[in-house]
């Protein structure tokens, strides 16, 4: 970006250089510069290399000024451009230089990152609950279960919004934000279902639209494409068909629960 943003500021200073000194007629001079006298305009040809002078009621003035002040307004608008960039990349540059170096997940807050709690999952065959083990996927019986994270809330609230996530992998896996389901006394990461005699695993989630770009060596940074509803959440890392997930949950917060009630109007009497 910045490179055709470089070609632009390039083209817009030879623009600036060679002035176009319209005539009333539709044609025009290319010239370095010109100066209005009392009844001619004096000007230097890019074209023959010398000064040449031409009636002044020949000349379209009005429109000459007008292009020599847009392409300066253009030139100064590409400069700002630029400078935005460019402070944009350092920023960011600054910004991930202080992710830690450990695999996790940091939300975005302001200036600061703030780590996002690796959750500890289960899987639930309706039967019994199995702590589910990152390096060590479950064999499960054909059948339904669910993978769930114990209590009904995560403990991190993040406020309404589009928040960015930084993400660096322990592995070479697929990762996402899903919207987690809360039930009682747990929240479900996902339903896997167990096709009998192959024992194959069909993972069901809710995987949310985002935005992901890679800013380092197995970092990420990822980021809804739309607001969130308030709800429970979750970036996860996995590896399809052997429910093996990484987890790091976080809550979009209500705005209007997280306002303190109004207290009632008490008159005197």
């Amino acid at each position: 970006m910045r490179f055709v943003i470089a070609i632009l500021l390039f083209a817009l200073m030879l623009s600036a250089a060679n002035v176009r000194l319209y005539l009333k007629d539709g044609g025009f001079q290319l010239v370095r510069e010109y100066q209005v006298l009392e009844d001619r305009v004096k000007y230097y040809s890019t074209e023959r290399g010398d000064w040449e002078e031409i009636p002044l009621e020949l000349v379209d003035l009005k429109r000459t000024k007008a292009e020599a002040m847009q392409i300066e307004t253009d030139r100064k608008r590409e400069q700002a451009e630029s400078a935005d960039e460019d402070k944009a990349e350092a920023d960011a540059a600054r910004e991930v230089q202080n992710v830690p170096k450990e695999p996790g997940v940091w939300w975005v807050d302001g200036d600061k990152l703030k780590p996002v709690a690796t959750a500890e999952m289960k899987v639930n065959t309706n039967k019994r609950r199995q702590i589910l083990k990152v390096m060590s996927p479950l064999p499960l019986v054909p059948g339904k279960a669910t993978v769930e994270i114990d209590g009904a809330q995560a403990a991190l609230k993040i406020p309404p919004g589009r928040p960015e996530f930084y993400l660096r992998l322990s592995a070479e896996e697929p990762f996402a934000i899903v919207k987690i389901t809360p039930a009682k006394n747990v929240r479900i990461v996902e339903k896997v279902a167990v096709i009998p005699v192959t024992n194959e695993y069909l993972e069901e989630r809710q995987a949310v639209e985002i935005f992901r770009r890679q800013v380092g060596d197995g970092l990420y940074k990822i980021w809804p494409q739309k607001p969130m509803d308030p709800g429970e959440y979750a970036v996860i890392q996995y590896d399809d068909g052997k429910v093996k997930l990484q987890v790091w949950d976080f809550a979009i917060a209500n705005p209007l629960l997280s306002e303190p009630p109004a207290k009632p109007d008490v008159k005197k009497k």
